[in-house]
């Protein structure tokens, strides 16, 4: 990465666009952030990805909106698309400039306060270091996958990523060494005790059966596991909201058998839900109920 010397016009700062051609010219990809550091929205024709460009931002894809588009996939070193009327819109709007270092060769580690710092300067090589507005930035010479929060204070960008630019730093480039890319790789899950039986009977028969066929029963007892399943985050909220769901349709009929509840709780349990949190879930659901 040649330090770019930037665009100034003579009694004025450098614009973003000034900052960002300059930085073009060195090989470097660029694109125009908004306020509170992030990229420009996709456009109406992009939104949701509807173009079938760059799914979830994860790789380029082959969308060619004029627009910047796509976040850190929309980095690029043509000035004739930086100067375009789509792009100059933006960089009018633009609170700073940010780069893609996966395209540019080179891996920041993002060091967010003293103690990240502290840590950086007793186990990383030196390398060059840029100033941030709440620590620091080190620069490598190479590239490797992007992580966040590989330690307390420390993330990692480099490919799919986008780093805020805040000048040339100090220092020279020091090729990537393994220690940072060791931060990336992480532990293997602890093993998750394996589910067993919960002695919760199913609820005798209360109304009339709203059921016309079992395929209901079963594509609904299918549903909720799928969705216990599939969390990603707020697994006890999940589980108790699957149970909810499913009481408040198959509950108070008498359809509910005792193989049904247990396939529920030992889907929530291979996602890590106790046994003690499976019933307890289970009773609040029937509380909230009525039953």
């Amino acid at each position: 990465m040649t330090q770019p010397t930037p665009i100034r016009r003579v009694g004025d700062r450098p614009t973003p666009l000034d900052t960002a051609l300059a930085l073009a010219t060195a090989g470097v990809p660029v694109l125009p952030l908004r306020a509170g550091k992030v990229p420009f929205g996709n456009c109406r024709t992009c939104h949701g990805n509807a173009c079938g460009g760059r799914p979830n931002m994860k790789t380029p894809g082959p969308c060619t909106c004029p627009r910047p588009c796509h976040a850190w996939a929309a980095a690029t070193t043509d000035p004739n698309v930086l100067t375009s009327p789509a792009w100059v819109a933006s960089w009018s709007q633009a609170a700073a400039v940010a780069y893609h270092p996966g395209a540019a060769g080179l891996t920041v580690v993002d060091l967010d306060n003293a103690d990240a710092i502290t840590w950086a300067r007793e186990n990383l090589p030196t390398t060059r270091t840029v100033t941030t507005t709440r620590g620091e930035h080190w620069i490598y010479r190479g590239t490797m996958t992007s992580h966040n929060g590989v330690r307390p204070g420390v993330d990692i960008k480099s490919a799919m990523a986008y780093a805020r630019y805040l000048g040339p730093g100090t220092g020279p480039l020091a090729p990537l060494p393994d220690a940072v890319r060791a931060l990336a790789v992480k532990a293997p899950p602890a093993a998750r005790p394996t589910p067993r039986p919960v002695p919760v009977p199913a609820l005798p028969g209360q109304g009339p059966c709203p059921h016309r066929t079992p395929v209901y029963l079963a594509r609904g007892i299918a549903m909720a596991e799928q969705r216990i399943t599939q969390a990603t985050s707020a697994v006890h909220a999940t589980v108790y909201a699957a149970f909810l769901a499913v009481l408040s349709t198959h509950g108070r009929c008498g359809c509910l058998t005792d193989t049904h509840i247990a396939r529920l709780f030992t889907a929530a349990q291979a996602k890590g839900e106790t046994a003690r949190h499976c019933t307890d879930a289970w009773a609040n659901a029937r509380t909230a109920l009525g039953m």
